[in-house]
């Protein structure tokens, strides 16, 4: 379980990283602590993570990394926890896709919340980025197929907006289903909501 649940904490504080680390640790998340932005960068992570970040820090600033973070397309989500808030970095953080701004000292339950939260947003992330991606192995006629399915015509209908027999239309539903790994026609009602 604790694999879908990885918090980075990346603070300059080593009183901070490990208390949280410890603290979050024992609510059952996978914790792992960085000194740095530029000691994050190092070593990204290899899976979606929510990332408690500091925002003033030696070097790098959390701001920054967050920039750095949105162009190399990193699945994460932000939770900014900091002593120095003002309004003008609240805007710029939120702009950046931040899920929380916290001030220190925090709420252990208003942090849980926004990591909740975060956590949530991955999952919902990282499962329109798979179906993207099984969707990109369809070829444009099985993607028109699709498409068309998803506006809930029958076959006949389908058949006669493509200017191909239903019979045909029903060898494409079927390699739509099992490229996207799926069963039914709810099925790819789903998928075409979400992506």
């Amino acid at each position: 379980m604790s694999e879908n649940k990885l918090i980075c904490i990346v603070d300059d504080d080593a009183s901070v990283r490990d208390s949280l680390s410890l603290v979050l640790g024992l609510k059952g998340y996978d914790c792992r602590t960085y000194e740095s932005a530029e000691s994050f960068l190092s070593s990204l992570p290899n899976r979606p993570a929510c990332i408690i970040l500091d925002l003033k820090m030696t070097g790098m600033s959390g701001l920054e990394l967050q920039i750095r973070l949105l162009s190399l397309k990193v699945p994460v989500q932000i939770i900014f926890l900091t002593a120095f808030a003002d309004v003008q970095v609240m805007r710029e953080a939120f702009l950046g896709n931040a899920v929380d701004f916290l001030e220190k000292p925090f709420v252990l339950e208003q942090l849980l919340e926004s990591i909740n939260r975060s956590l949530h947003n991955l999952s919902a992330t990282t499962e329109t980025i798979q179906h993207n991606q099984k969707l990109n192995l369809l070829t444009p006629r099985e993607k028109e197929v699709f498409d068309v399915l998803a506006l809930g015509k029958s076959h006949r209908e389908i058949g006669e907006l493509l200017k191909i027999s239903p019979r045909t239309v029903e060898v494409h539903k079927g390699r739509v289903l099992e490229k996207l790994g799926i069963k039914t026609l709810a099925d790819i009602l789903r998928i075409a909501i979400k992506t």
